[in-house]
């Protein structure tokens, strides 16, 4: 009998942030944060990049927050231990997961460590410059204290840490590596905490305001995948991926936008792959039972509900919610075209055509590709802290 071809490693949800040392050192903190998604792995590679030296390495089991065991390992380790198109002129950081993926789940892990690369982080007379090619699709770089930015080559967003040091971030929306160059000075004044005015109403609630517009754009992961039904019926299935990290909270909800209804809501916990309790209740019955949904709801209003075990401090949880929703506003036919009509808030956002549509129209930039199963996929990016309007019209295949 031959012998079985092992899995290849698979992994999604890549986010690295580089906080740049002292620039004497040519070092670099990185804290890369990557699900593992490859059915029953034990454990997980992450390469070391040629040319950059690596020390100082701790790994985390991001939904309990524990220290993982791992090792260096060579490239033919690595091959026969769990990823058989490892590269055998590179070492490997073997990551032994906390529990092995179960099938339709992750293992989410935080990789912590230095790398001392000269060629990537270096000083050019007063400037320093950060100059690295980066594959992962987010990333984020924080200037040392004191420094300022001069200019950055990617379109990025410009933010500031808790303790005042200046953050470059973006969210690579093309199919090539990034060709990151930024370039910074000392000079940057001392950052200084907000203070009350004299009226005594805290100067930070015109920063309070801005806050969602100043988040951290590449390290939100949620992500949505839309899979419509028969256009004729206005439905289509769905499902939602989402992290919830914040100490106590014990629910997620889901409010329903007005003029769609919900079925068949379930939900799971990809860290495990154990079903959650779902409910779809009233607005009136969540105000009864003292929920606060996060935003206003009118008595009417269909809210999911699902529950799991409080996140403790250090801890998080990532959720899969699936749910078939019915909106003739949205989705519907126009003719014989398939017309979909909807805002996308979230970063990652896709849609699956009907078996046989094919796409005509996407007012939207979209990524497209084919299922194995011929089925026509449409992948929708949004870098931004807004909603995107996508508007898709498909007709059937000859």
């Amino acid at each position: 009998m031959a012998a079985q071809t092992p899995q290849r490693q698979t992994q999604e949800d890549d986010y690295t942030r580089y906080e740049l040392l002292a620039p004497d050192t040519a070092q670099f903190r990185i804290l890369y944060e990557v699900t593992a998604t490859t059915p029953g792995a034990k454990f997980f590679f992450n390469a070391i990049r040629k040319g950059s030296i690596a020390s100082d390495e701790r790994v985390t089991d991001m939904m309990t927050g524990q220290p993982l065991k791992w090792e260096i390992v060579s490239g033919a380790q690595a091959r026969t231990e769990g990823h058989p198109t490892a590269d055998l002129e590179t070492e490997w950081l073997k990551v032994h997961l906390a529990r092995p993926v179960p099938k339709g789940g992750e293992g989410r892990v935080l990789i912590d460590k230095t790398y001392k690369d000269a060629k990537s982080y270096f000083r050019d007379g007063q400037t320093i410059v950060f100059d690295r090619s980066l594959g992962i699709r987010r990333n984020a770089v924080v200037l040392p204290a004191g420094y300022r930015l001069i200019s950055c080559n990617v379109p990025s967003q410009v933010l500031t840490t808790g303790d005042g040091r200046v953050m470059i971030t973006f969210l690579n929306t093309s199919a090539a590596a990034a060709p990151l160059v930024i370039r910074a000075r000392p000079g940057l004044a001392p950052f200084t905490p907000p203070i009350p005015t004299d009226r005594g109403v805290p100067s930070t609630v015109t920063l309070a305001s801005q806050a969602s517009r100043l988040s951290d754009r590449a390290h939100q992961n949620r992500e949505i995948v839309y899979f419509p039904n028969d256009p004729a019926t206005h439905s289509f299935n769905l499902y939602h991926d989402y992290t919830e990290s914040r100490p106590g909270v014990a629910h997620y909800f889901n409010v329903v936008r007005a003029g769609s209804s919900v079925s068949n809501p379930s939900a799971v916990l990809l860290d495990t792959g154990e079903a959650l309790k779902v409910e779809t209740i009233s607005g009136a019955e969540l105000k009864k039972r003292g929920l606060d949904a996060g935003e206003p709801v009118a008595d009417t209003t269909q809210i999911v509900v699902i529950s799991f075990p409080a996140v403790k401090q250090g801890q998080s949880a990532r959720l899969r919610i699936t749910e078939t929703y019915t909106d003739p506003n949205r989705y519907r036919l126009d003719g014989d075209e398939l017309v979909w009509d909807r805002a996308f808030g979230r970063p990652r956002n896709t849609v699956v055509l009907p078996l046989g549509w094919t796409v005509t129209a996407s007012a939207a930039p979209a990524v497209i590709t084919l299922d194995p199963d011929g089925r026509q996929r449409l992948y929708f990016e949004n870098n931004r802290n807004d909603e995107i309007e996508v508007l898709i019209r498909a007709r059937k295949a000859s």
